[in-house]
């Protein structure tokens, strides 16, 4: 996803400047604290700050790419650069010592050595505290990065050695341009970018063909509420209730036909470059004419409510069939 610190910059600014400003003045810190959710490409960021830190034709803050040791992060082989990650459930006492061991050796390529420990709330008390007697007394050209999605779940002791950067969660626009780049169609990929912050994820979803089998169910399920209004309690029992066949994918249903409804409204307050059914937006168009707001609002309350009784293990085929006659009122 990453290839460079200008592509950072578009989801992750705040912490590109940081970092880009640090490493044309030679002012990293000894230890940064990563912390965000998954996907929002924390061990990118961790992996091109290496290579700008051992970069031999950096260019003010952009790593070359073409060095030796440019190539050897990529590959995952630099001697000097170590990547520590849970043994099991957890990261253990004897995984940091090994790392001080070897952070005590001169550097193989250069005087330089970095560090990345991943999930580093899963240390066990006593690596957390062998890691703190290692911050509290940095060698001069070490770099320490600690990754984490729970940042509350860490030692206060440790937080405090560390400069925290709190990643963002992608926005979907980032999400869904990574999507059509690894080949997922442009509509399939404007959905899946509402569903996840991901990137992963994402894909994971974009290429499970019952993905795409359920976008095209909620589609005509829509337009059997619009067109034959009759059939709406049929559809659910024929075919709806067969493909939603769990909660997990009932709850999806329910966000697919939600985004059907926020699309209409997109439109009609003149947000078109929000709509999400890219491939429908003629057929939108049309209905947002025929519908007021205060209509589709409704619709999409109704929708909602539906999702909120599906948690609270209503029977789901009533529940579709009740949402359906409703949805066809107005």
């Amino acid at each position: 996803m990453v290839k460079n610190w200008q592509d950072i910059a578009s989801y992750q600014p705040r912490i590109m400047k940081l970092l880009a400003n640090s490493i044309q003045r030679q002012r990293l810190a000894h230890a940064y604290l990563f912390e965000g959710k998954k996907g929002t490409g924390k061990m990118d960021i961790g992996i091109l700050l290496a290579k700008s830190f051992f970069c031999e034709n950096l260019l003010e803050y952009e790593p070359c790419e073409s060095c030796k040791n440019c190539k050897r992060i990529q590959s995952g082989n630099h001697p000097d650069v170590h990547i520590v990650e849970p043994d099991g459930l957890s990261i253990k006492k004897g995984q940091i010592q090994a790392l001080q061991e070897e952070f005590s050796k001169s550097g193989v390529e250069s005087s330089k050595k970095l560090y990345i420990i991943v999930h580093a709330d899963k240390m066990t008390v006593n690596a957390a505290n062998s890691l703190l007697k290692f911050l509290e007394e940095p060698n001069a050209n070490t770099i320490a990065i600690l990754m984490t999605e729970q940042y509350h779940k860490m030692l206060n002791t440790i937080l405090s050695r560390c400069q925290l950067l709190s990643f963002q969660p992608l926005p979907p626009k980032i999400i869904q341009e990574t999507l059509v780049e690894s080949g997922i169609s442009k509509h399939l990929a404007a959905l899946v970018s509402q569903l996840t912050n991901d990137t992963e994820v994402a894909i994971e979803i974009a290429k499970d063909d019952w993905f795409a089998q359920a976008r095209l169910k909620v589609i005509r399920l829509y337009e059997v509420l619009i067109d034959r209004k009759g059939q709406a309690p049929i559809y659910i029992h024929t075919e709806w209730m067969n493909h939603f066949n769990d909660k997990e994918k009932q709850e999806s249903g329910l966000d697919l036909l939600l985004y059907i409804y926020k699309d209409i409204l997109s439109v009609q307050i003149g947000n078109v470059e929000q709509v999400i059914y890219h491939d429908k937006i003629q057929q939108l168009t049309q209905h947002a004419l025929q519908m007021t707001q205060r209509s589709v609002t409704e619709k999409i309350t109704s929708i909602l409510e539906a999702k909120r009784k599906l948690h609270a293990n209503v029977n789901p085929q009533l529940l579709m069939e009740q949402l359906v006659l409703t949805l066809q009122e107005g």
